[in-house]
C-alpha cells in the first residue's frame, strides 16, 4: 500500500514578474503546491499562515534584500528549507547565505534539471517524496525503527547483532538509503522477524 504523501507546498518571492509565472507554471506541472510573491515585505506574514516547505528567494528585489529577507525568516523557521536565486552572484552573498543555511545559490539564468534536483533533495529532507521507491523505502525504515524500539535495541546493539555499522542502519531507517538484500535479512535475523514483515502491507 503506498503512503498517502501531502503535496509538497513552495513559496517562490522574486520581483520579476516573468520568473515568478514561469517558476509557477514549472513546478505546479511537476505536482508541487506554488504561490508567488513580488514583493518581500509580507513573506514572514505569509509563512506565519501557511506551513511551507520551501522558500525559493531572489536575492536582488527593492525594498529589501534576500539576504536580509533570509535573516528574518531564520528568526521565524530555523528549519525551513531556503534557495536563493541570483542574477549577481558573488563569494560575499554566497557565503552570507551558507551561513544562513541555504539549500542552495543558483544563478539566473538557472537549469530546469538542477533546479529539480535541489527540490529532490529538500523532499528528501523532509521526508516527501513522490516516487514509488522512495515512498518503499520510507516504508522499511519505518518498519525497522519500531520493531528495533519494540525490542528496546540500540542502533549500537543492531550494529552488534548485523555486523552493519551503525552509520548505514540509522540511514536505512531515516529512508536516506535503499538497504540491499542482504542488508535487509541481516537486519530482519538482528530483529527476529522475517524480511517480508519489514516491508509491512506495502
Amino acid at each position: 500500500m503506498a503512503i498517502e504523501l501531502p503535496p509538497m507546498r513552495i513559496l517562490i518571492v522574486d520581483d520579476d514578474r516573468a520568473i515568478c509565472d514561469y517558476m509557477q507554471t514549472l513546478l505546479e506541472r511537476d505536482g508541487y503546491q506554488v504561490k508567488t510573491m513580488s514583493n518581500p515585505v509580507g513573506v514572514i506574514d505569509e509563512l506565519k499562515s501557511v506551513d511551507y516547505h520551501l522558500v525559493v528567494l531572489d536575492l536582488m528585489m527593492p525594498k529589501r534584500d534576500g539576504i536580509e529577507v533570509m535573516r528574518e525568516i531564520r528568526k521565524h523557521d530555523k528549519d525551513l528549507a531556503v534557495v536563493i536565486f541570483t542574477g549577481y552572484p558573488n563569494l560575499d552573498t554566497a557565503v552570507a547565505s551558507m551561513k544562513l543555511d541555504a539549500v542552495d545559490y543558483i544563478k539566473k539564468p538557472f537549469n530546469v534539471d538542477e533546479f529539480r534536483d535541489v527540490i529532490a533533495r529538500v523532499m528528501r529532507k523532509k521526508g516527501l517524496s513522490l516516487t514509488p521507491e522512495n515512498e518503499l523505502h520510507k516504508v522499511i525504515g519505518e518498519n525497522i525503527r519500531r520493531s528495533r524500539k519494540d525490542k528496546t535495541l540500540t542502533l549500537k546493539q543492531m550494529s552488534r547483532r548485523t555486523g552493519l555499522s551503525v552509520s548505514l542502519l540509522s540511514q536505512i531507517e531515516r529512508a536516506e538509503t535503499s538497504a540491499s538484500i542482504s542488508s535487509l535479512y541481516k537486519i530482519s535475523v538482528g530483529l527476529q522477524t522475517r524480511v517480508r514483515d519489514l516491508f509491512g502491507s506495502y
